[in-house]
């Protein structure tokens, strides 16, 4: 298998985009190149790696398999030229980190594996709960961070953060539905049909809030704490919701796909961030995962 890095740079901008042209505008390099390495790309790994459309592109269930694994390799070459002469690191301590589900599920594994590697000596402690409960230890020292959704703090007076992911809100809909080649839905076209809603804790509330802000109440017809069970009632058709991008896959369990589409209206991001308490003088460990996040977020 002849795979170049080149190739996996130009594959990755092309499924953030999800469109040939965006990804090589990102790249910087013309629509015919980036295409030709896409092309080249399937015929190495034998598999059909976007679906395309007129639209643009989407992901097949291999190519958002192969997503990861780019993007792994990508993180990798970083750390190795970023460490090239500076032998291991031998920073030594011990920081508690506190952290949600859907950030543990969704964000924490990339991170938290770049860390270990830069900072084999430095020991981390993970605590998932639920965002109250995890505010609440952070204010009282029993944490060093947390990772959390930021965009929903409560505690915000004594706790500081900073962003490192923001991810937009979308429509996600069935094939089969009547507007699924509609481009720039509005939530007034949407407001009949039924609602699939997140009871998560993260997330509880975020499609209530989303339509109260446009006068659109949503007609709920399935509540679940599973975010499998969305994609999937999703996916056969019985409902439509509105989700970040963070939590978007294009295919359910069962193999039924799912449709992401931008709405007319400005929707609120999810933003997942790194908090602190406040005035809080923090040990080389904790300054050393504070600066991994950060460049984490630039990459």
């Amino acid at each position: 298998m002849n795979i170049t890095f080149r190739q996996i740079r130009y594959f990755i901008a092309v499924a953030e985009a999800r469109s040939v042209s965006g990804g090589s505008s990102a790249v910087g390099i013309s629509q015919s190149a980036v295409t030709d390495a896409i092309r080249t790309l399937e015929l190495e790994t034998g598999v059909t790696l976007f679906h395309r459309h007129a639209k643009g592109v989407t992901l097949t269930r291999e190519g958002s398999q192969f997503l990861r694994h780019a993007r792994s390799i990508v993180d990798a070459i970083s750390n190795l030229a970023g460490g090239v002469g500076k032998g291991e690191d031998h920073t030594e301590g011990h920081i508690r980190i506190g952290v949600t589900p859907l950030v543990t599920g969704y964000f924490l594994s990339d991170l938290l594996s770049r860390f270990q590697r830069l900072f084999p000596r430095i020991q981390v402690s993970l605590v998932e709960d639920k965002r109250a409960y995890i505010e609440h230890m952070l204010v009282n020292g029993e944490l060093d961070l947390a990772l959390l959704i930021v965009s929903n703090l409560e505690q915000r007076s004594a706790i500081d953060h900073e962003v490192l992911l923001r991810s937009e809100c979308r429509a996600w809909l069935a094939p089969s539905h009547p507007l699924a080649n509609v481009d720039g839905l509005s939530l007034a076209q949407l407001e009949n049909d039924p609602v699939v809603m997140l009871s998560l804790d993260e997330l509880e509330g975020l499609v209530e809030g989303i339509w109260s802000k446009f006068d659109h109440p949503p007609r709920v017809a399935f509540r679940t704490s599973s975010m499998e069970g969305v994609r999937s009632l999703v996916g056969t058709g019985a409902g439509i919701t509105l989700m970040p991008d963070l939590v978007y896959r294009p295919w359910s369990l069962e193999g039924d796909r799912i449709l992401s589409k931008r709405t007319r209206e400005s929707l609120p991001t999810v933003d997942i961030g790194i908090g602190w308490r406040r005035l809080t003088r923090h040990s080389d460990a904790a300054n050393m995962f504070m600066e991994t996040a950060h460049n984490h977020r630039r990459q």
